[in-house]
């Protein structure tokens, strides 16, 4: 089985100043500037990445990533931002597909996969989001609903494609709800989409790929989530804003 570093990415949301970022992040440095159990990422918005890029500039184990971006290269798309203008400011990972996006901005698994595919065109590493909703879930249609997420999401990528993505299912009905999946459901869930990679693009590909856990992550659960064998970190929300439980969730997860 091939070796996956765990990696571990806070997803601020439309949270935090440009001005509120910064000491965040001094305590986040203070816990972790020489960390190298796992990867570490931080998605503050969009505001915000001149001034966290800034404050991680004097380390390298600590990653930016921004929380979307357009599938055009430029043009004109008021309010949006490109591929090169995240490079830019040194962003290396970007998030696409949130489940919020695809709930209150309409995104589409066709979509996902151009915005996926530029980002890699880009020199980003993009960290896709899928999941069902709790309807889906308790109609026992997950699977099909993730099947089709990778399928239509994923669709045309070569395997140097697929090896820079990093996956997050997150099951909707546990984000910011407090809900959060067992470590068997996580489990179960997490298998059946690396089966699903294998049935799609091989073998190799799904031993490789990460698959984060996203959905009421803490640090009082972690550890036993991230033990599970086919999850390989966690997308972070709400628990990331906060210095000491975002700490907290690396060093229970990934080992002090």
């Amino acid at each position: 089985m091939a070796h996956r570093k765990k990696i571990i990415a806070g997803n601020w949301k439309m949270n935090k100043t440009a001005t509120e970022a910064k000491p965040i992040v001094q305590d986040i440095l203070l816990e972790l500037k020489d960390y190298d159990n796992c990867d570490i990422v931080l998605c503050p918005p969009f505001t915000a990445l001149t001034a966290v890029s800034e404050a991680l500039s004097s380390v390298q184990n600590i990653r930016l990533g921004a929380q979307n971006v357009h599938q055009a290269a430029s043009g004109a798309y008021t309010g949006e931002i490109s591929a090169a203008m995240l490079r830019d400011l040194y962003v290396r990972y970007v998030i696409i597909g949130h489940s919020e996006r695809r709930q209150y901005c309409g995104e589409t698994n066709e979509i996902i996969r151009q915005k996926t595919k530029t980002a890699i065109g880009g020199s980003l590493k993009p960290i896709v989001c899928i999941g069902e909703t709790l309807t889906e879930r308790e109609e026992d249609r997950w699977k099909a609903v993730l099947t089709t997420q990778l399928e239509e999401g994923l669709a045309g990528f070569t395997e140097e494609d697929l090896a820079e993505i990093v996956l997050a299912y997150e099951p909707v009905w546990a984000i910011g709800t407090g809900k959060t999946a067992t470590p068997a459901q996580a489990q179960e869930t997490h298998a059946y989409i690396r089966t699903e990679l294998a049935r799609l693009f091989g073998q190799s590909t799904a031993d490789h790929m990460r698959i984060q856990y996203g959905g009421s992550v803490k640090a009082d659960n972690a550890k036993e989530l991230l033990n599970q064998p086919d999850i390989d970190g966690a997308l972070v929300g709400g628990a990331s804003l906060e210095a000491r439980s975002f700490v907290g969730i690396i060093k229970n997860a990934c080992g002090a």
